[in-house]
């Protein structure tokens, strides 16, 4: 009986093993992930941080970053996107907790000198992922923290924040969002016009992700250098989907020399799963209007927390395949060239709800993998994880007046 269980679990062990090793992208992807600089301009980590502290230089099960699966997966440059809802901008906390996201992000890097380092300049990559560091740049996620102080973009920038999004959820003092019906300045207020010149004179990039078709015409057009796309995809396969750029847009991003950083998330590249975002941010914006008019007629409020959570359970992400982040790939290069094509995954922002394959931080060379089989070459591909990006950041960066 005993060698019989222990042949049963020899067995079961050897299956095991060959379907991980079946599951495992090819060695050559595996080589690239590890040589080439992979930079994924948006990672939602920082938030997580502040409102459920982990240490990310060890292992942290339920999370999609931590200094583990980077490495696994090659990561080099992760942008922490510092997230500051509409909410918080209207109630006047955003600055504050986007400070504390900073800190979080500075702390994480002081508590593991060997394994993270902070990262303001592209010409410092080589020189701080030596001996396998993760590099950790900011990007600001909403302009609501500057208020309507132009004086605040210094400060952030000094803190180390290297883009801004525009807006995000809600139409704020800077621009419009592409989330709501009805926008408040179609495109940019007159403070956001100033707001892209000051950026342009400190060198932080503008980033037009969330920002409405009308705001990204503009913030293209006004800018004197290019300007970045740091989490959007191809409007393309996800129609009336305003939050993902139109191919005219991204042409005119590309035009202008900047680079379009494709998402993974399933809100971006399957059309019922952005179909269902786009709906949830008109439901829960209304549900919002409803709860001011009370409050202002003094009536009890309804339950913000349980329409999400009957909201999400009405609307479950649909099974996407890694085939739709790959074809998202392929349209931007064929629509806009091989120079102009990044990732930006939102890795911690999207509730887990990603294609199979692309789980983590550690997935990244099944993405090489899927590009290699469609016939990219290990240069284009070298340029697509991070090489465009970096080439335009070092580009925002000189066009600075120092």
């Amino acid at each position: 009986m005993m060698r019989t269980a222990l042949l049963r679990s020899a067995i079961v062990l050897a299956l095991a093993c060959a379907a991980t090793a079946a599951a495992q992208p090819p060695e050559a992807a595996r080589r690239l992930a590890q040589d080439a600089v992979i930079v994924d301009t948006h990672i939602d980590a920082p938030g997580i941080l502040v409102g459920d502290w982990a240490d990310l230089g060890q292992a942290v099960p339920g999370r999609e970053f931590d200094y583990p699966r980077a490495r696994e997966g090659g990561l080099d440059v992760a942008f922490m996107a510092i997230y500051t809802s509409a909410a918080r901008d209207e109630d006047g906390s955003a600055r504050q907790v986007a400070h504390q996201q900073i800190d979080a992000v500075e702390a994480l890097a002081a508590r593991h000198p060997d394994r993270f380092a902070l990262l303001t300049s592209p010409g410092d990559v080589e020189r701080l992922r030596a001996g396998g560091r993760v590099l950790l740049a900011l990007g600001m996620e909403n302009g609501g923290p500057i208020g309507d102080d132009l004086a605040e973009l210094e400060r952030f920038h000094q803190r180390g924040v290297r883009y801004i999004t525009l807006a995000h959820s809600g139409n704020n003092r800077i621009a419009d969002s592409s989330y709501t019906l009805e926008k408040r300045w179609n495109g940019l207020s007159p403070f956001g016009r100033e707001v892209i010149a000051e950026m342009n004179r400190l060198g932080i990039m503008v980033d037009v992700s969330h920002i409405s078709d009308a705001a990204t015409a503009q913030a293209v057009e006004l800018s004197r250098v290019p300007v970045i796309a740091s989490h959007s995809a191809l409007r393309h396969f996800t129609p009336d989907f305003e939050r993902n750029l139109s191919d005219e847009l991204a042409k005119a991003i590309a035009a202008k020399g900047g680079v379009i950083q494709i998402p993974f998330g399933n809100a971006f590249v399957n059309p019922q799963a952005a179909a269902n975002t786009q709906a949830y941010f008109r439901a829960i914006g209304e549900f919002d209007r409803r709860n001011n008019e009370r409050a202002a007629a003094g009536e009890p409020l309804e339950d913000r927390r349980a329409f999400v959570a009957k909201w999400d359970a009405e609307h479950p992400s649909p099974p996407t395949a890694i085939d739709a982040v790959l074809d998202q790939i392929d349209h931007a290069v064929k629509l806009v060239g091989i120079d102009h094509a990044g990732i930006g995954s939102d890795f911690d922002g999207v509730d887990g709800n990603l294609p199979e394959g692309l789980k983590s931080v550690a997935d990244f060379p099944n993405f090489i993998a899927g590009l290699q089989a469609r016939g990219y070459a290990d240069t284009d591909i070298r340029k697509i994880l991070g090489g465009n990006f970096l080439r335009v950041w070092a580009e925002i960066e000189a066009g600075a007046e120092r």
